[in-house]
Parts: C-alpha cells; structure tokens; sequence
C-alpha cells in the first residue's frame, strides 16, 4: 500500500510539521495502526479510509504519534486533505469523521487549505507548582485548554524569551493531559505573524512538536481578543517553523495552511 510523507502548514520540503499518511479501506488492529506510527516515527500518522455515502463524513480518520493514538491533530489532517486533493481521492470540501467529532477541510484555488475544528475552551489557572522550573521562565499567566485539547497554555514575557525556551521535557509531563503551548506577542507583526508558540508534548512522545494545528485552536481564542481581530498569523518557532492562519468564529475555529508531498514510498507490512 502507498505511503506518503507530506509536510503540513508550510509550502517547502523540510520544514512544517512531517506527517505520515496512508489511505486505506478500512481500519486493521490498533497494535498494526500504532506499529506502523512507530516505524514512520514521524509526529503523527495518519489513517483514513472512505465510508459508505449518505453519513455525516466521507472518510474516517485517526491519528497516532510513536507512542499512542491523540483525539485531535491538525497538521496531520492538513496532510490528509492534501494527499487527498493531490491524488484526486476527494474533491470539493471533505469532512472527517474523528475522535473530535466532525473535522472538514476545504481546499482553495492558491492550494491552501483550510481546517474547521472545535473552539478550545481556555479557562484561566493559578500557575501550576515546578512548572516554572520545568520549563525555564515564569509565565504570565496559564490557562487550561479544556478536556478536547488538553494543554496548558502558558503566556510568556515576549517573543524572545519564547524562542529561548530550553525546557526539562521529562519534567514538563506532570502538568497538563497533552503538553504545555508556550506563547507571546510578536515583537513586530509587519514579519508576517501576529504571534508565536512553541509546543511540547513529552507525554505523548513529542519533546518538541513543529507545527500544531490543534494547539492554534486554543492560541486563536487567547489571542484574537487581545489583539482585536478574529483572523491572525500564528508562527510556531520550533527549529523546522510555520504558519498557521486563524480565524475564531465561535464555538468553531478556521487553520488554514499549505502543505507538500515529500516522499512516496510502499509499505511492505
């Protein structure tokens, strides 16, 4: 069976955050699922088959690390909607049936593609005890990204202290269900975003994450308020970057990106 390798939410190989996507027509045993996630040892692997006509969703879709199956990921659907637009699989807006519910993507004429995935809902929390040791600074503040994202998002001092971030990752994994988003401003919006995060995720076996889609569901509801304007930029400043374009609207939030096809392989298992 095909193999792909597409790098999401960036229009250059080698950078954005690395997926694996296989097409398939129907879902195996969870232990191949994972086994595969594990070989490719990319972020994430995705998984979508077709489902019959007339539901809710046209593809089923799911989503492993290394280490365990996640109930959201966006650069990995990014990844999915792409290779299924590039090969022709789907045309038109393509709805997912996921862990997280319905997840559509729709493609648009200057290959961009754009994510329709449920709001975080951000709570804000007393800062949570080592977690300033753990990461390397004292946050301004944290915030709780509720059940469905499952991170604590940490708003830090500026744009320069988020990319200095050197943290313990070992050390990190007590303090949210997922991983913990750092973010701030950006020191000048006129480079091309209005913010930036980086994202750790040791718990699932991701010390560092790229690019994460699901992590800007939480950051376009924390930003947008404060910079008074529902769409934005977000960079996330990991060593292999991108950009991720949000757009709050409600209870639903738009990640709209690019992504590449870098390798296509067979798999022999």
């Amino acid at each position: 069976m095909k193999i792909r390798i597409v790098d999401a939410f960036t229009d250059r190989p080698f950078t954005g955050n690395p997926a694996g996507v296989l097409l398939l027509d129907s879902f195996p045993s969870d232990d191949w699922l994972q086994d595969v996630a594990r070989e490719v040892n990319h972020p994430e692997t995705a998984f979508a088959h077709p489902l019959p006509p007339g539901g809710e969703a046209e593809w089923a879709l799911r989503w492993f690390t290394p280490a365990t199956e996640v109930d959201m990921c966006g650069h990995a659907t990014l990844a999915t909607a792409h290779v299924l637009r590039s090969t022709g699989a789907a045309k038109g807006p393509v709805r997912f049936a996921t862990r997280s519910g319905v997840l559509t993507a729709t493609a648009h004429d200057d290959g961009t593609l754009t994510l329709d995935f449920p709001t975080a809902q951000l709570t804000e929390v007393p800062l949570p005890a080592g977690v300033s040791e753990a990461l390397g600074t004292e946050p301004l503040a944290a915030y709780d990204t509720g059940p469905l994202v499952g991170d604590l998002l940490l708003e830090l001092a500026d744009e320069q202290v988020v990319r200095a971030l050197t943290p313990d990752h070992k050390a990190l994994v007590a303090h949210s269900k997922r991983g913990i988003i750092a973010t701030a401003r950006a020191d000048d919006p006129a480079r091309g975003y209005d913010y930036l995060s980086r994202c750790f995720f040791p718990r699932v076996g991701i010390d560092e994450d790229s690019v994460t889609g699901s992590a800007h569901t939480a950051l376009a509801p924390f930003w947008s308020p404060r910079l008074g304007r529902e769409e934005l930029t977000g960079l996330q400043a990991s060593p292999r970057s991108g950009l991720v374009r949000t757009a709050l609207r409600g209870e639903r939030t738009l990640l709209t990106g690019l992504a590449v096809t870098v390798i296509e392989g067979e798999l022999r298992a």
